[in-house]
């Protein structure tokens, strides 16, 4: 490596390990927005991806491909929707949530969804349907029947919101429409790089990068000592 790599690499470190107000900034935005985005959509995206696993309703096929659709369309389009359902003569356009971390938020759920109901539909329907039966004939409620399957299904389910969280926190297009890119108020961590790369601030760029890397090791991580929790053992 390169003397003025390691001189870019010495920049990233020491603006994380200072504190430096702007990449701090830009941080906690990024994760405040995707976390909210998250956690908004993981109850109702779990719940539809049960129904959609055992349930059978006029429709459902339909309900299915459309989720799977959605998965694959690029954030930018979602973003494209999104502002114009925010603009002033849009939809929505009297929240005046255009270019705010709302704005944000609602994109991000719309990208995060597909996700979380495509991976859960896929894991309720690995599970014994006789589970279910069984805890509903021993006087479970509903709820308590989808809690004690979820259980069950901890681990994929998990897998399901790293995965949905993963892509809401490193798409570029979506934000940068709906956020605007707007310094300490809508500027994430993935606009940021596309924006100080554009510059020719690598430093910056580079400490951003090491958060989303040193994030996904940790996730991984996490995923994978519950995957070896999971496993049956051997006697």
């Amino acid at each position: 490596m390169s003397d003025g790599w390691l001189a870019l690499l010495q920049q990233a470190f020491s603006l994380l390990l200072s504190f430096d107000p702007d990449v701090w900034a830009i941080i906690n935005i990024s994760f405040s927005v995707s976390f909210a985005a998250l956690l908004i959509t993981i109850i109702p995206s779990i719940i539809l991806g049960f129904i959609l696993a055992f349930s059978h309703f006029r429709g459902r096929w339909v309900v299915t491909n459309l989720i799977q659709t959605l998965q694959s369309i690029p954030t930018v389009v979602i973003g494209l929707l999104v502002y114009l359902l925010l603009t002033r003569q849009g939809v929505l356009g009297d929240l005046k949530w255009l270019f705010t971390q709302q704005g944000m938020i609602l994109g991000q759920m719309l990208i995060c969804a597909p996700v979380m109901v495509a991976l859960s539909q896929a894991a309720f329907s690995s599970v014994d349907r006789r589970a279910w039966e069984t805890s509903r004939t021993l006087g479970a409620s509903w709820l308590r029947a989808v809690w004690t399957l979820c259980q069950e299904l901890r681990v994929p389910l998990l897998l399901a919101i790293i995965a949905a969280f993963s892509r809401i926190l490193t798409e570029v297009g979506c934000s940068m429409m709906v956020g605007g890119n707007i310094m300490n108020v809508t500027r994430n961590i993935p606009t940021a790089i596309a924006l100080e790369t554009s510059k020719g601030d690598f430093a910056q760029a580079i400490a951003l990068g090491l958060v989303l890397l040193i994030l996904a090791l940790v996730l991984n991580f996490i995923l994978g000592s519950l995957r070896g929790k999971a496993l049956p053992r051997s006697h």
